[in-house]
Parts: structure tokens; C-alpha cells; sequence
């Protein structure tokens, strides 16, 4: 296109010499006229559009070489339009809130094939990361990343909020009445109160041997055992009931002071935190627990690797029930979507305040950083056929204009 634009101003110079040698007379006049002003068109518009990229002639003209000088200018100008007509907040919000995301979501998910693909597509990906944990470089991270993160965990002063959390309104007491009921009734079971008369006659017989030969001239040792074993159930069980019963019962003052003073210890005395850290760290480092920490991660990473390797797999047919059943409830339910559409639109909100800044500024910095010959090889490429046309353009109407001076000159008195 560039040598046709520079072969039509050559073919209209050649045009006004030739009318000028013809004498400009007659049609010569008319074509001399018009070659004239096309020329002059021509070279206006040739000298506008390279002046866009470069200086003409390589003369260094005011005003020239617009783009390559205006480079930083125009990168900021395009960064602020982009943000201002693409990235603003008030008209995206409201074309998604239009779109509903929440109720195509759900009627999405709600068809059986999309929630399979989905679910397939989440076992592919749980795959691929099981994969990945797998590698012994990743697996001795891990491993170095946890075993630090125990080391460094104060274990003291977690067990006391634990026990600040179970003491809160009288929890604990709840929780011993529960531990007593449940040891009342395992005392008032007939088979605990056998182990127990068997204990008492096994016992018996190791340390008074001829004692209890004696008494069972009189009556068997077992027949006594038993008995004793039945009062002994019945006065604990009794003690029990009276601590249940009686809420300021001294047993269980002493469990309140005793609770009460352990947990002071572990916030204030660091001899007792220091024990709760060893005792810690023994269990961290103790190889039949890593052994079996092992062991179980193994036995896990097996067992989700063999279910998600089938496309029919517990999880997989799980995850894929569960979307389904998400999709009804947003094609169902409107106060769910109106909620999730909220949340959307609130993190949508957000998300558009710091991309506006962030593209913005990366839009310009992307631009100024592009190298000057580069950029204008590039428009060129892009506008530069039109911009051919423009000098066409500019020839052909130049040369009307020339005729219609020519015109109003000739034919005017």
C-alpha cells in the first residue's frame, strides 16, 4: 500500500509537469489544476502519517515522531481508559448482578453430565496433587515443615485454654458427673462385680493362705468374696450418688481446686510447662510414633489413590451427588442465591478495586517498556494500511478541490 500511495503522488507530480510542458491550456489547464492540488494533498498527508512514526526525512521537525516521543503519554492515556471504561466498578457490578451467577450455577450443576464433568475434573486434580506429596523431596518438606511447626508449638499453653474452655460454666463439672454415672453403672454390673470377687479370693489366697484354708472350713472363700464385692460396689455406688447429689460435696471441691491450680501452673510456672514441652517434644521425636505417622499417611495416600483412580469411586460418586444436590438448592431456594450472589458480588467488588490499580499500572509500565521501534513497527502493521488510504484520499480530494478552484477561477468573470 505504501508504494501505491507513493506511486499515485508520483504519477499526479508527473501529471502538473506535463501539464505545465503541454502549455496549461485546454484540458491541460484542467488537469494541471488538478494535479497541482493532489500533490499538494498527497505530500500534507504523506508528511501527517509518517510524522505519526518517525520524522519525515529524518529531520528533526517540532511535532514530529508523535507516537516514539508521546510513548510514556500514550501509555497512561490507554492505562486510564482501560480502567475508566472497561474496570468500572458501577457497570461491572451491575452486568453481574444482571447475569445472576448463583442461578446459572445452579441450574448448571443441577444437570447430571456438567456435575460429572466437574467431579471428574476435581478427581484429576486430587490425583495430580497426591501425585505430588508423594515425591520424596515433597514428602521431606512436609515432614521438616510439620515437624518444626510441633516443635515450635507451645504446648503448654494450649492444653490451658483447652482447660480454660472446659472449665468455662461449670463444664467441667458436667464432665465429671458424666465420667462418675458412667463408672457407677459399670460398678453395679454383674460382670465387674465377678471380676472383682475373683480378684478379692485370688488375692486372698497369695497372701493368707492359711487363713483362708480356715475360713473355708466354715464356709467357701468365694461365697465370702462375693458378698464383699457386692458391699464394696454398694458403698462406692452410694459415694457416688452423694457426689452427684450434692454440688458443694468436698470430692468435688478438690477436683475444682485441683483443676484450677493445674492450669494456673501451666500459665504461670515454667516447671510445669517445661515438663508438658518435654513430654512433648519426646513424643515428636519418639521413632515408633513417626513410624507410625508414616505408616497412617501411607495407608491414606493408598486408600485415595485407589478410589480416585476409578472414575466411579466413593468420592468421586460422593462429590458429584453433592454438586447435584448444591444445584437444586440454588435453582430452589431464592434466599440461597440472593445470599451467594451477595457474596459474589461483594468479593467482585473488591476484586475490581485492586485489579483497577493493577492493570492500570501494569498496562502503562507494559507499554513503556516496549522498545520505541518496536512499538511503531507494530501500529504500523496494524493501522498502516489505512493510514495508506488516508493518503489517497488526501490526493484524490486535493485534486477535486485544485478543480473546483480551478473552476470558480476560470469560469467566474
Amino acid at each position: 500500500m505504501k508504494l501505491l500511495a507513493a506511486l499515485l503522488l508520483l504519477a499526479m507530480l508527473a501529471g502538473f509537469l506535463l501539464s505545465h510542458v503541454m502549455g496549461m491550456h485546454g484540458a491541460w489547464a484542467w488537469i494541471g489544476a488538478f494535479c497541482e492540488a493532489a500533490t499538494v494533498g498527497a505530500l500534507a498527508d504523506w508528511f501527517a502519517v509518517v510524522a505519526l512514526f518517525r520524522h519525515p526525512l529524518g529531520l528533526p521537525i517540532p511535532h514530529t515522531a508523535i507516537i516514539p516521543h508521546g510513548k510514556a503519554r500514550i501509555a497512561d492515556s490507554l492505562a486510564l481508559f482501560v480502567r475508566d471504561h472497561f474496570l468500572e466498578p458501577t457497570a461491572l457490578l451491575a452486568k453481574l448482578s444482571a447475569f445472576d451467577p448463583a442461578k446459572r450455577l445452579g441450574q448448571w450443576l443441577a444437570e447430571p453430565a456438567q456435575a460429572g464433568k466437574l467431579a471428574e475434573l476435581a478427581r484429576g486434580w486430587a490425583l495430580q496433587a497426591l501425585d505430588l506429596l508423594d515425591e520424596a523431596a515433597v514428602r521431606r518438606r512436609i515432614h521438616g515443615f510439620v515437624v518444626a511447626r510441633l516443635h515450635e508449638w507451645n504446648a503448654a499453653a494450649t492444653a490451658g485454654e483447652i482447660l480454660d474452655l472446659l472449665t468455662a460454666d461449670g463444664r467441667h463439672q458436667a464432665l465429671l458427673d458424666e465420667a462418675l454415672t458412667r463408672l457407677g453403672r459399670h460398678l453395679d454390673d454383674a460382670t465387674v462385680k465377678q471380676r472383682v470377687s475373683a480378684m478379692i479370693v485370688k488375692y486372698a489366697r497369695r497372701e493368707w493362705p492359711k487363713l483362708v484354708g480356715t475360713v473355708e472350713w466354715v464356709k467357701p472363700v468365694e461365697g465370702i468374696a462375693d458378698t464383699l464385692a457386692e458391699r464394696l460396689a454398694h458403698a462406692l455406688l452410694d459415694e457416688l450418688q452423694d457426689v452427684l447429689s450434692q454440688p458443694q460435696h468436698p470430692l468435688r471441691q478438690d477436683y475444682e481446686r485441683w483443676l484450677g491450680g493445674y492450669v494456673q501452673r501451666l500459665r504461670n510456672d515454667p516447671a510445669t510447662a517445661d515438663k508438658l514441652q518435654a513430654m512433648k517434644q519426646r513424643l515428636i521425636e519418639h521413632p515408633g510414633v513417626q513410624d507410625y505417622v508414616q505408616g497412617l499417611w501411607e495407608q491414606i495416600h493408598a486408600s485415595l489413590r485407589e478410589d480416585l483412580s476409578r472414575s466411579d469411586g466413593v468420592l468421586v460418586q460422593h462429590l458429584q451427588r453433592s454438586l447435584g444436590a448444591l444445584g437444586e438448592s440454588l435453582s430452589q431456594d431464592r434466599a440461597l442465591r440472593d445470599a451467594l450472589n451477595q457474596h459474589l458480588l461483594g468479593g467482585a467488588e473488591k476484586l475490581t478495586q485492586r485489579l483497577r490499580s493493577g492493570v492500570t499500572e501494569h498496562i502503562a509500565q507494559t507499554v513503556k517498556g516496549w522498545d520505541e521501534r518496536h512499538l511503531v513497527e507494530q501500529l504500523e502493521l496494524s493501522v498502516g494500511r489505512d493510514l495508506q488510504y488516508i493518503r489517497f484520499n488526501g490526493t484524490l480530494v486535493g485534486g477535486l478541490i485544485g478543480v473546483a478552484l480551478h473552476a470558480a477561477v476560470t469560469l467566474i468573470p
